[in-house]
């Protein structure tokens, strides 16, 4: 059974994944910055993704990859780790992980549309029904009755609610670049393409912006460097990689829909550890845009 849904089985466990990496990275960038958590986070990613790849495979870095691989990969890699997520983290210490994470869950149906834009895949009525549904449970989330002249007012920062989906967007378009550029190439090798191209962006970023000084600052803070070590390993690392895995074994939608259940996973952590306030209409938001997930890809 496991075997022959071992694409399943990746999938849930990159949601478990992710959960953790997304509380350990709002704690760290509440620290340190997101800036400096973002390249650090990845330098470590890459410490971890060589070990593993000389190990499994006797290289330490994704030599035998193609040019094609190398192009697709490059692109995801800027889009998914460079630009999404320095909209993703900034969102952290704006609006928390746990709504950024709600956010999260129109990756699924943008990844599809773009799809359809770029690969000529087909959107059904089941489709335009699940990304309503999706969209439905987040506006439950973030919305609610204005005042006055107001139809409706945010509960949350218009700013960290625009970066978590530029974040999403990001990812999505990061996906679709990275189907294109894997094929049937090694998971975790094409992980490593893709942070060396985040690495390679980022140091660009923070060099324009001239903060390196917030970089070294983050080194000094150990509590950070803890907490980012322990998003790094379950974020680029293992969650990233077995996302791939994930889609590679099984339908990318199957696989996108398991991997979104993050914000019914985060939850309870995020009142238990994060001592967070979350209300019943929280609750049912994010369970609501889970199944509209769901059932986008039925």
């Amino acid at each position: 059974m496991f075997q022959s849904h071992i694409g399943e089985f990746a999938a849930l466990f990159t949601a478990f994944c992710w959960t953790a990496t997304a509380l350990a990275f709002e704690s760290a960038s509440l620290k340190v910055g997101s800036i400096a958590v973002n390249l650090i986070r990845l330098m470590l990613a890459i410490v971890f993704l060589s070990i593993f790849s000389f190990i499994t495979r006797g290289l330490w870095l994704p030599v035998d990859a193609s040019a094609h691989a190398w192009l697709w990969l490059s692109i995801s890699g800027f889009v998914g780790f460079v630009l999404g997520d320095l909209f993703l983290f900034e969102s952290y210490t704006i609006i928390g992980s746990r709504i950024a994470m709600l956010m999260m869950t129109l990756v699924p149906p943008m990844t599809a549309f773009i799809s359809w834009i770029m690969l000529g895949e087909v959107l059904t009525l089941s489709n335009l029904i699940g990304m309503a549904l999706t969209l439905s449970g987040i506006a439950l989330v973030v919305l609610n009755r204005g005042s006055g002249q107001k139809l409706f007012a945010f509960n949350h920062s218009m700013k960290g609610l625009f970066f978590a989906f530029m974040g999403a967007v990001g990812q999505s378009i990061g996906l679709v670049f990275s189907k294109v550029g894997m094929g049937s190439y090694n998971a975790f090798a094409s992980t490593q393409i893709r942070i060396i191209t985040g690495i390679i962006g980022f140091a660009l970023v923070i060099t324009f912006w001239k903060k390196w000084s917030n970089v070294g600052a983050a080194f000094k803070n150990t509590t950070a460097i803890k907490r980012i070590g322990i998003g790094s390993i379950f974020g680029p690392f293992l969650g990233v990689s077995f996302s791939l895995y994930a889609v590679q074994h099984t339908h990318a939608g199957i696989a996108s829909t398991i991997m979104a259940i993050v914000p019914v996973l985060i939850i309870p952590p995020a009142i238990i550890i994060m001592k967070q306030k979350v209300s019943l209409r929280e609750i049912i938001g994010a369970i609501i845009s889970v199944i509209g997930v769901a059932l986008f890809f039925i």
